[in-house]
């Protein structure tokens, strides 16, 4: 069934301090949800964000939130749920990028831990808080996981991060076949694998045959109205849906090829991340 609105829901937001996470907060204030609950590590542009928010009206619940590791999950699960109840729309939207040099060449072997903790752990970790309620309740819920491409190839120079995005992908969708499978048809996961975003976070990228770097609030924009949707998965731009299909069909040496000669797998070759 598709959710219209949110208005009157309870959001909660992983990464809200910034980026994609104040803007999809900020839709969630504007849409009348009945609270909006942001986590993020970056205490002072949490506040900031909290308040601007609180500025529009909203009612707005900050946490700073350590989502890598699972005691900091469920502690601050259990303070949501005591302060603002059960969550009905979830947004697992924090991530990290590190590095973009080939993987024998790692220096700092804890970006691996902390890749994977944010990536993949953290989404199954904060939603397990959560969906029980969900699933036991009633009312249209959603959880909305934001993954990346980089779940749907092998690209170099990114083999942590692609891993960790495999594995958030490949969780989340199963979870929706699970809940499909369960009848539990009021619940919803929507998995978005976007492209390079303008977000800072991978600043030096470089887009690719006709896949330039996408705007933040588009992404926002699609993936919001896809969720309420109950869409299964989201790919973005059109070309990375082409470009999944092609290299699905072609054996893995013409795959290789093709995806160096558009561009794909050089990408990363000039990333540097945001400046601290």
């Amino acid at each position: 069934m598709k959710l219209n609105t949110v208005a009157g829901k309870r959001v909660l937001v992983t990464g809200a301090a910034m980026g994609l996470g104040k803007l999809f907060a900020e839709r969630a204030v504007r849409e009348g949800a009945a609270a909006v609950v942001l986590w993020d590590i970056n205490e002072a542009a949490l506040k900031e964000t909290a308040a601007e928010l609180a500025g529009l009206g909203g009612t707005v619940d900050h946490h700073v939130v350590d989502v890598s590791a699972s005691d900091a999950i469920a502690e601050a699960a259990a303070t949501v749920r005591d302060q603002v109840g059960g969550i009905d729309i979830l947004v697992n939207n924090a991530g990290i990028v590190r590095g973009n040099s080939y993987f024998w060449e790692t220096e700092n072997r804890a970006d691996i831990d902390k890749t994977i903790a944010i990536n993949s752990l953290a989404p199954m970790y904060v939603t397990l808080e959560f969906l029980p309620a969900m699933v036991a309740g009633s009312t249209e819920a959603r959880v909305l996981t934001i993954a990346s491409s980089a779940g749907l190839v092998s690209n170099p120079r990114m083999s942590v991060y692609a891993a960790s995005k495999w594995a958030a992908l490949g969780w989340s969708d199963s979870v929706r076949i699970e809940l499909e499978q369960a009848g539990h048809d009021h619940v919803k996961v929507t998995t978005v694998c976007p492209t390079y975003i303008n977000t800072g976070m991978f600043d030096g990228a470089k887009g690719f045959l006709f896949t330039p770097i996408l705007e933040q609030q588009d992404v926002v924009d699609t993936s919001w109205r896809e969720m309420k949707s109950g869409t299964p998965l989201v790919v973005l731009p059109w070309t990375s849906r082409l470009n999944k299909a092609i290299s699905g069909l072609l054996p893995i040496k013409l795959r290789d090829l093709f995806l160096d000669t558009v561009g794909v797998y050089h990408s990363m070759d000039e990333f540097t991340g945001r400046k601290k």
